[in-house]
């Protein structure tokens, strides 16, 4: 399964667009210019198993590169395009890449990366020209579009967002078949569970380098849907784009549907979303409140997965399903949870542990790094791994996370989830984002301490006027949880260190505070 498939039957289907412009990226282009690129690469001496790198904003031509690598039997790295040179440099170097694909938007960054980045055999640009890059359209449209006639499926090689250290590369093991016989397990969730297939326009708000929208676009257009990308996630110019476009799918993290449902009651009425057959969510822990008010805005549509760039298991569950066991991430539909303590014994139901994924094989490595592989799994079951969450699973085998265990606080002894409170105020009027984390405490170990950026027209003035707010928000906590979790100190920021795609990076969050 793959876009020749459609491209052969439908050439003129729009495989991808740019919501907001007259972009488009027909399955017939698509088909003959990531058959050029495979086969410019393949004269240049890449071969199966070889990485490309990807540096882009959210651009069209990202899905020439990444069906291109898909053809070739490679590896395909895309790189968060936010970080500086020297962290791109240093993912770039790692995953061994020969080649770099820029946008030329990005050309000064671009710039910045050729001494940083000597291993680079290949450096392409397009859009633009790019000092010491060759042009990526005269590299592709040189080679004839005529397939080669070995076309071993590829594997994206992507990297953890590093929100607690340095990004991990993670490295699945490459599918034994041609490009046209391979279907990763995505693309049958995409298509059994979600209900993709030809019909499917989906939008994808999110940055293309991440996981979850790179893979999805790719299932949508392994089974011939389109894909209608955002530049950048606006609120309302993401309903606009639903109405437009007449969206049948989507997918969102958590903040973007708290965006959505600041934006003002008329502004959110204007808007027709009775086209969208699932909205899917990911990514981060959605507060309880926030997804109650989603359901009842846009109806049983929602729906959860729960999953990681290592793609070791995926859980999924309904808004239905939702309803009946809240705050569940779902059941799982890849891979068999199971709960364990730090001795990696199994716990009963409904005791917190660690969440490992078992699977028939190890579906993963990090990259360069066997101690970190190993971390990763179960000390007696190899092919058991875990990304560091925490959980539990009731009766029925529903899924509840509790937090990270690099985010736990303990104080006093007392294990302390800060999603929970992070949750807590997430919607309040005052708090446009917020952070919850631990902090030094002579008497406790670690106390609680809330990180926020106030909402527009809240920020406070003065002392005095932070003092309040703080005190206000202290207090809507207490009234909703037990006082153990109240924080202890309240400081007020511009930002907080958010991915584009909605995780906090704590260990970017600076903390000088000592209760």
């Amino acid at each position: 399964m793959y876009p020749g498939t459609t491209a052969a039957t439908a050439p003129d289907r729009i495989a991808a667009r740019i919501a907001g412009t007259d972009d488009v990226l027909t399955y017939g282009d698509l088909e003959d210019r990531a058959n050029r690129l495979a086969r410019a690469w393949f004269e240049a001496g890449l071969r199966r198993g070889d990485v490309v790198a990807l540096l882009t904003t959210n651009d069209l031509r990202a899905f020439e590169v990444y069906w291109a690598a898909m053809r070739s039997g490679l590896y395909i790295t895309a790189v968060n395009r936010h970080l500086t040179a020297s962290e791109i440099a240093y993912i770039v170097g790692d995953c061994g890449a020969k080649v770099l694909v820029v946008a030329g938007r990005l050309a000064e960054i671009a710039t910045e990366l050729v001494p940083l980045t000597p291993s680079v055999q290949i450096r392409l640009a397009f859009g633009a020209d790019v000092p010491g890059h060759l042009r990526y359209e005269t590299f592709r449209d040189e080679a004839e579009a005529t397939p080669l006639p070995d076309r071993p499926r590829g594997a994206d090689m992507l990297y953890s967002s590093g929100t607690t250290g340095r990004p991990k590369g993670i490295k699945p093991p490459l599918p034994t078949a041609q490009v046209e016989e391979h279907a990763e397990s995505l693309i049958h969730l995409a298509k059994a569970a979600w209900g993709m297939g030809e019909d499917t326009v989906y939008l994808s708000p999110a940055p293309l380098y991440h996981a979850a929208p790179l893979r999805t676009a790719a299932a949508v257009q392994a089974l011939g849907g389109t894909v209608v990308v955002m530049q950048r996630f606006e609120a309302e110019a993401a309903l606009e784009a639903i109405e437009t476009h007449r969206i049948t799918h989507s997918q969102w993290v958590p903040t973007m549907f708290v965006r959505l449902l600041k934006l003002e009651d008329d502004v959110r009425a204007r808007y027709d979303v009775s086209s969208m057959r699932m909205a899917i969510h990911a990514a981060a822990p959605c507060p309880p409140q926030v997804k109650h008010r989603m359901i009842e805005w846009w109806g049983p549509v929602i729906t959860e997965y729960y999953a990681s760039t290592e793609a070791n298991g995926l859980t999924l569950i309904s808004a239905p399903e939702w309803l009946a066991h809240e705050g569940s991430v779902g059941r799982a539909v890849i891979g068999r949870i199971r709960i364990c303590d730090g001795n990696g014994a199994e716990v009963p139901v409904g005791t917190v542990g660690t969440v490992y994924f078992e699977r028939d094989e190890l579906p993963f490595t990090y990259h360069g790094d066997p101690e970190k592989t190993r971390s990763a799994q179960h000390p007696d079951h190899p092919t058991w791994t875990t990304t560091g969450d925490l959980g539990r699973v009731d009766e029925e085998g529903y899924l509840y996370l509790a937090d990270r265990q690099s985010f736990l606080i303990i104080s006093g002894g007392v294990n302390i989830y800060p999603q929970e409170i992070e949750n807590c105020l997430a919607l309040h009027p005052a708090v446009d984002d917020v952070a919850v984390t631990g902090v030094p405490d002579e008497e406790m170990g670690e106390s609680v301490h809330a990180w926020i950026v106030p909402s527009p027209g809240h920020a406070p003035a003065d002392e005095e006027a932070r003092a309040a707010l703080a005190e206000q928000i202290t207090t809507h906590v207490r009234a909703h949880l037990a006082g153990y979790k109240v924080p202890r100190g309240v400081t007020f920021v511009d930002t907080l260190p958010r991915t584009p795609t909605g995780k906090l990076v704590k260990a970017r969050i600076a903390a000088p505070v000592t209760a």
